[in-house]
């Protein structure tokens, strides 16, 4: 048990220490758009394999990550002309409505709460709620089987509460700050399963040293379609993104991103989605 909770602790130690950095990084940096010098600040997360991740060595990886790549250079910036800015889920209207960013892509859902604060381009992906079990786990094949089992999730997320409430009323629910943990805890027989967006889901399933411990159930618990959030009313930007985001689809580049990120979870995915003309 120690071994588990020294590696979280430590996680949850630097997770104190972001929500106090990024305050100040928000104050430090100026504004202008999210672009400035040539260069264009795009947010994504820093923490999801598959998703948006950053490396060891600095660079930065994940279908957020290429999506937004491929955005940018459409909007005339090439990839060394990109500042990656960490977005957390509860920061990311505030990066955006403070000119910190010029757009996020960052599983980010599109809502209508969240339409009130920011417009969104695309949907770029479809994603379903599902459950992450150990690969050696065949007790669970649907939301069902989880009563008297526990459940793991990050605070503040509805996913959780959308099994116990309405399938699976006797399960325990382990809320802890963030999916890598999850991932631990379900590893080390913590939790039966965990949950999330199955994208997320499938981006760890496939991270390296992971390939072969874990699988996805397949279920389709809820619908989420990200989008790229950008400040509100800004048109030009937004059709400009769909533009590269259907280009993107068009030419392959999007399939192939999908393949490259989740190709190791055998991720059985949507097809890329309707990208739509309306902002709001």
């Amino acid at each position: 048990m120690s071994s588990v909770r020294k590696p979280m602790r430590i996680r949850l130690a630097a997770a104190v220490a972001l929500a106090v950095a990024v305050p100040l990084s928000v104050v430090a940096c100026g504004g202008g758009g999210g672009s400035d010098d040539g260069k264009i600040v795009i947010g994504t997360k820093f923490d999801q394999p598959g998703l948006g991740l950053k490396n060891p060595d600095g660079t930065m990886s994940g279908f957020d990550v290429d999506v937004a790549t491929y955005v940018a250079k459409e909007l005339g910036f090439a990839p060394d002309k990109i500042e990656w800015k960490e977005s957390p889920s509860a920061q990311r209207e505030t990066l955006i409505q403070n000119d910190q960013v010029k757009f996020i892509a960052a599983t980010y859902s599109i809502n209508d709460k969240r339409r009130e604060k920011v417009d969104f381009a695309g949907p770029y992906f479809t994603a379903h709620q599902d459950l992450l079990v150990r690969a050696d786990d065949a007790t669970i094949t649907k939301a069902e089987d989880l009563n008297n089992k526990k459940l793991c999730s990050v605070t503040g997320s509805t996913s959780a509460q959308n099994v116990k409430e309405k399938l699976a009323p006797k399960a325990s629910v382990l809320e802890l700050d963030g999916y890598s943990e999850c991932v631990v805890a379900l590893q080390d027989g913590l939790v039966d399963a965990m949950t999330t967006d199955n994208a997320i889901l499938a981006g760890y399933a496939a991270q390296k040293g992971n390939t072969g411990k874990f699988r996805l159930v397949g279920l389709s618990l809820s619908s989420e379609s990200y989008g790229i959030g950008i400040k509100k009313g800004n048109q030009d930007l937004h059709a400009k993104i769909n533009a590269a985001l259907k280009k993107m689809v068009q030419d392959g580049s999007w399939d192939a991103a999908v393949k490259k990120n989740f190709g190791q979870a055998n991720f059985k995915h949507e097809p890329a989605p309707q990208v739509t003309s309306a902002s709001s």
